[in-house]
């Protein structure tokens, strides 16, 4: 996993515990690369996992839902980052639509040993899209996180419907809704 996952991971954790927290899962978990991490470094995925896992032990909070929360703030980091790849996609459909295709082309060829997700997608009308996620990291609730905040960058909220299939893949069906549900 590249190290801006990692990275990312501990500033959020850092802004909303503090600098303690993110020192406090590096002791707990030992991570093999002994917490140092640089954004175009690559780490095992099982390091952040156990960090994940540390801080809901820690804070009482769901895995699901720290999964969730920092998918969404790395899509709003990713547009910080990166808004040209917001940019050229007019809607929520037709960024999820250019992840494959432009998004991750653009992370192979800056980072051929990427490890990175696939992304299927066909519309299955105007308003609904189905995204068929693989990965054999299985991060699909930081997916969730990231297409509910991505489609907020669009102005757009969206109700994320998902399904596991026989083949190990993850299905989001991806609705787009006149307002967000209540919480």
């Amino acid at each position: 996993m590249k190290g801006v996952v990692f990275t990312e991971f501990l500033g959020l954790v850092e802004e909303a515990f503090s600098a303690d927290m993110v020192d406090d899962l590096i002791d707990a978990t030992s991570p093999p690369s002994g917490g140092a991490y640089t954004a175009v470094g690559t780490y095992d995925h099982a390091e952040i996992v156990a960090m994940v896992v540390a801080l809901s032990a820690r804070s009482g909070i769901a895995v699901p839902d720290l999964l969730a929360t920092f998918g969404r703030h790395l899509a709003g980091r990713f547009h910080e980052l990166y808004p040209v790849f917001f940019e050229r996609a007019s809607d929520i459909f037709s960024f999820l639509s250019s992840i494959d295709d432009v998004i991750h082309a653009e992370v192979r060829k800056l980072y051929p040993d990427a490890a990175l997700p696939q992304f299927e997608d066909r519309m299955l009308d105007d308003d609904v899209m189905e995204l068929v996620y693989r990965s054999p990291r299985r991060m699909d609730d930081l997916a969730v996180g990231l297409i509910e905040r991505c489609a907020e960058i669009f102005g757009e909220w969206v109700a994320v419907e998902r399904s596991a299939r026989p083949d190990g893949a993850v299905a989001f069906v991806v609705r787009r809704v006149a307002e967000p549900a209540s919480a």
